[in-house]
């Protein structure tokens, strides 16, 4: 059998609206006098109906009211017991200025003060008139001021509700804010491990297959196939350099409240250290040729961690791409100060054909251009006329104590 769910607060009104018709049916009975009208069973129905009302006071206030509103100036001129049915209107009045505009119950007040003059005037004459019923002048003043109080009340009430709930909702957007925030961060932080493991293992591998592939031609000339495999021990042993590095930083937060201290960390890769991958990359049987004006020290100099991680991956991807793809005889990385922007231009010479729809379906020309985007640059890929491929990735040269400070004193030095 289904448990009977209650509307919200209906139970207690319930509960409400009999004890306010009991303590208001004993309390008129035992204050009648002589001279009041009997109270059965006309008194008694008003009584009831407004008692009644009370228990959906929460879900119709307004209803509620204008029960009150009629009942209440019918009670006492009609020279019924004195009794609290007047504090009943005054619930009534007080839930509806808490859960209405201020209109509703100030009409109340202005009707509930009109009835006791109308029907006053309606029984006509001074005979019908109990002397116990406050219709005199004095008596409409100070329950006028008393309703206007309740309705003062009302309101206030009203409006710490609506301060209370806007509260509540601003701070509901602030933690749903909070999640969105979180959640980006998160995702974020997942593209970014997701290239560090792609341009590792991409590039390490990519090199250790060049090599395995050239060490099993070499089978007759023992010399240059163990200089293959001695290409593939480096290579694999930088894999897994830059794989503990990785995970290194993915283990330190929770590492260094243990006891020891922080966690070692491999050195971040940078563009500051070029010339180890390019030296790693000749290593593999790339050959790879340094140009431009600005060496590894001015790099370190020049550049933010963030834009010299994203320049190192650049042109890991790029000789990544030119060992697997290209078949190029030589393979050119320039790296230039121009205009408070470092260019680093990686050039091959291969003559292998670009599939320019394969490349942009790959993650590698997509990684170069988030990594750049991220760190405030921006990459070009694309053929070269006349046969080759070039990537060029241009990015912000970070500033000195003053505006373009550090990006003088290297271009001078240059």
């Amino acid at each position: 059998m289904r448990a009977i769910r209650w509307p919200r607060g209906l139970a207690g009104d319930i509960v409400l609206a009999v004890v306010t018709f009991a303590v208001t049916v004993v309390w008129s009975a035992s204050s009648a006098q002589p001279a009041d009208s009997p109270l059965w069973p006309g008194g008694i129905v008003l009584i009831a109906v407004v008692s009644a009302a009370l228990a959906l006071r929460r879900r119709h206030p307004p209803a509620v009211l204008v029960i009150a509103t009629l009942v209440t100036p019918l009670y006492y001129p009609l020279g019924y017991p004195d009794g609290p049915i007047a504090f009943v209107f005054l619930m009534a009045l007080f839930t509806a200025s808490v859960r209405s505009r201020p209109w509703v119950p100030l009409g109340a007040v202005i009707a509930i003060n009109a009835g006791f003059v109308v029907v006053g005037a309606l029984r006509g004459g001074e005979r019908s008139w109990n002397p116990s019923a406050f219709v005199e002048a004095e008596d409409v003043a100070g329950l006028s001021v008393m309703l206007l109080a309740t309705i003062v009340a009302g309101q206030y009430v009203r409006s710490r509700r609506a301060l209370l709930a806007d509260a509540e909702r601003r701070a509901a957007e602030a933690e749903h804010d909070r999640e969105q925030e979180a959640r980006r961060r998160a995702v974020e932080e997942r593209l970014r491990i997701a290239r560090e493991l792609h341009d590792v293992l991409a590039h390490q591998i990519s090199l250790i297959n060049v090599q395995a592939g050239a060490a099993l031609h070499r089978r007759d000339d023992p010399e240059r196939a163990y200089a293959s495999l001695e290409a593939i021990k480096q290579a694999s042993k930088e894999t897994l350099r830059e794989l503990r590095g990785v995970l290194g930083v993915l283990r330190q937060v929770d590492e260094e409240e243990g006891e020891g201290g922080a966690v070692p960390v491999e050195p971040a890769p940078s563009l500051a250290r070029l010339e180890g991958l390019l030296e790693r990359a000749r290593a593999a049987g790339l050959p790879v040729r340094r140009a431009g004006d600005v060496d590894d020290a001015r790099l370190g100099a020049l550049l933010a961690p963030p834009a010299a991680l994203a320049g190192y991956r650049i042109v890991q991807e790029a000789l990544t791409n030119a060992a697997r793809h290209s078949g190029a005889a030589e393979v050119t990385v320039a790296v230039r100060l121009r205009g408070g922007a470092v260019i680093v231009q990686i050039d091959d010479d291969g003559p292998g054909p670009v599939d320019e729809a394969a490349l942009e379906r790959g993650n590698g020309l997509r990684g170069m251009r988030e990594r750049a985007a991220a760190a405030g640059g921006e990459v070009t890929a694309g053929p070269v006329p006349g046969g080759g491929f070039r990537v060029q990735a241009r990015l912000p040269a970070e500033p000195g104590s003053g505006p373009g400070e550090r990006v003088r004193e290297v271009e001078e030095s240059a």
